[in-house]
């Protein structure tokens, strides 16, 4: 006769976690935001792999920045989203797996209902894992764009200030809505790995 081991989680384990502190000063956001609007602008497409624009799904303008136009700020999302992980999440291994992208979202812009992780492992290598969504804009500067996240089938709608960062497992489903005024600009980055086991 096989006797089941109910295997708990530690008490410690969030997945919906927000920064205790601001991740970078305004002054600091104001300088992200410099080195992005420098950059291409690209309008977002929806999937992993074999990607598609769909505006009824998502409308917003995003840009990749890349390690060394901002090498000391990448060091300070690494530091976070390794604290972040090891007191929360307990994801191993870990590690920052591609640039981070710069969004961008103005009125009307938008992102439904959504995962950041594949299904398909072959069009994600690393695997994304822990999402990390700085708000680089003030909040006084745009209506709307509320960021929610479905945690035990509730929408949670989640506030951030100028600097604050939010931290979720990557196949937790989360959206932002519609923006009515101004101009929302936040930076998510991923940190990834080996397969979820």
């Amino acid at each position: 006769m096989i006797t089941p081991k109910i295997v708990s989680e530690p008490k410690w384990k969030s997945y919906i976690v927000k920064s205790s502190a601001p991740i970078f000063t305004p002054y600091e956001c104001k300088e992200i935001i410099e080195i992005g609007n420098k950059l291409p602008q690209l309008d977002a497409n929806i999937g992993l792999g074999k990607t598609s624009q769909d505006y009824s799904k998502r409308r917003t303008d995003i840009a990749w920045i890349p390690f060394d136009k901002m090498p000391d700020k990448y060091e300070i999302l690494d530091d976070w989203g390794m604290k972040i992980n090891n007191n929360h999440f307990g994801f191993d291994p870990l590690q920052i797996g591609e640039m981070a992208q710069f969004t961008k979202y103005s009125k009307e812009h938008h992102y439904d209902w959504h995962t950041d992780s594949a299904i398909l492992f072959d069009v994600q290598p690393p695997v994304r894992k822990l999402t990390m969504v700085t708000m680089l804009s003030d909040p006084k500067d745009f209506t709307g764009g509320e960021l929610q996240i479905i945690d035990d089938t509730k929408e949670n709608t989640l506030s951030l200030k100028q600097g604050e960062a939010i931290f979720f497992a990557s196949f937790i489903r989360h959206r932002v809505l519609a923006i009515t005024s101004g101009i929302r600009i936040s930076m998510p980055i991923w940190f990834g790995g080996t397969p979820l086991r």
